[in-house]
């Protein structure tokens, strides 16, 4: 049994599984807390490189994506590196987000990612120097609070098209 498939999941077509309203905010959200972390300095791209962050320094992570299209959904290697981040996530209290549109991330990407790059996974961390004191992120995090109390505990977002 995957986080996917606990009792209560429901997945993104799900007619009680987030209001539309607040998926619109949160993808708004999420958009403005990459622009600011990218300008930080503050994300880290793809599986791997994930990983090795999430070991060395799983404290200064406050934001997990996951991002697959349908095609990635037949990739049972990528499904098996989403359940350990998921797992890991969830054990260290780090709010984790699954992206439904992973083009559009790609395009918001685009300046941290010279060659195309593993998107799968996106961590968004916060310098231990200083508290991030972001609006954005603060009404994220606390999307993914109100999806977790509604037993969604990997919730999907749609980033907005622009």
């Amino acid at each position: 049994m995957t986080l996917e498939e606990l009792p209560g999941e429901r997945g993104a077509a799900g007619s009680a599984a987030v209001p539309l309203g607040r998926m619109e905010a949160a993808g708004d959200a999420l958009e403005e807390v990459l622009n600011n972390a990218l300008s930080q300095r503050s994300v880290t791209i793809g599986v791997y490189e994930a990983a090795k962050l999430l070991n060395v320094a799983a404290d200064s992570v406050v934001l997990c994506l996951l991002a697959a299209d349908e095609e990635d959904g037949r990739d049972v290697a990528l499904q098996i590196h989403f359940t350990l981040l998921q797992a890991f996530c969830c054990e260290n209290d780090i709010n984790i987000l699954r992206v439904s549109n992973p083009a559009r991330l790609a395009q918001l990407l685009r300046a941290a990612a010279a060659p195309p790059a593993d998107l799968h996974c996106v961590l968004v961390t916060h310098p231990y120097a200083s508290q991030w004191k972001d609006p954005a992120l603060s009404q994220l995090l606390c999307f993914c609070r109100e999806s977790r109390y509604m037993d969604q505990w990997v919730p999907v977002i749609n980033l907005p098209e622009r």
